[in-house]
């Protein structure tokens, strides 16, 4: 998977978003696999952005998690007042600023984060819903620039089961973000449609593919 993004520095240092999550878990332990064949290290980053009381102990827990298995971690933390609207995308925002930040100051070019197969179906239903056409249907690109940072995701061809699979075979544990299941959140509704529903995640996927070699 990260053949298509090369070619890379040598000893190559890759920042990674770890939210604590399996799929961001997966993607770390993977990531720190190929960085050490190819003679580098990640750097995991995890956003606290404080909107939930448990948030900090969460971050802290997932230092030593992987501090367990050498990798090295960094905490960003979201300060100041949060907006009373529209939170998902001010904490969308403040987050991959934070990232961009930290990744400078480390002189990181690349950015590793976990959106898989499934990210990638709710995206499609999600914008769909929304009338955005095209652009919609295009969903996630694996790879963009971010100003000074090329953000990169590797894992857009596994489902989230797969990285849920990748922690147990490792035995991580990781830990379970019941915002993500937040009813007051717009994108819920999309994730809740998908939720199990493999048939239609697929055929979403599809008519993404399908928008691809129209395209062409």
């Amino acid at each position: 998977a990260m053949a298509v993004f090369a070619p890379f520095e040598p000893e190559p240092l890759v920042a990674v978003a770890v939210s604590g999550g399996p799929d961001s878990m997966a993607l770390v332990l993977l990531l720190d696999a190929w960085a050490r064949d190819h003679g580098g290290n990640v750097l995991a980053l995890t956003v606290d952005h404080g909107l939930r009381a448990e948030s900090a102990g969460e971050a802290r827990l997932v230092g030593l998690r992987l501090a367990a298995r050498g990798i090295a971690h960094t905490i960003l933390t979201w300060r100041g007042k949060k907006p009373g609207s529209g939170l998902q995308e001010a904490a969308r925002e403040a987050r991959y600023g934070l990232l961009i930040e930290a990744c400078a100051a480390h002189g990181i070019l690349h950015l590793a984060t976990a959106h898989h197969a499934d990210d990638q179906a709710e995206t499609v239903l999600f914008r769909g819903e929304r009338g955005s056409g095209v652009i919609g249907i295009a969903g996630m690109t694996a790879c963009r620039s971010l100003g000074p940072v090329r953000l990169i995701r590797p894992l857009l061809r596994w489902t989230k089961g797969a990285l849920i699979a990748t922690c147990d075979a490792a035995g991580q544990m990781f830990i379970d973000d019941p915002s993500n299941r937040a009813p007051r959140f717009a994108r819920t509704a999309a994730r809740m449609a998908l939720s199990g529903n493999e048939k239609r995640r697929d055929a979403l996927l599809v008519l993404r593919q399908l928008k691809d070699v129209r395209a062409v």
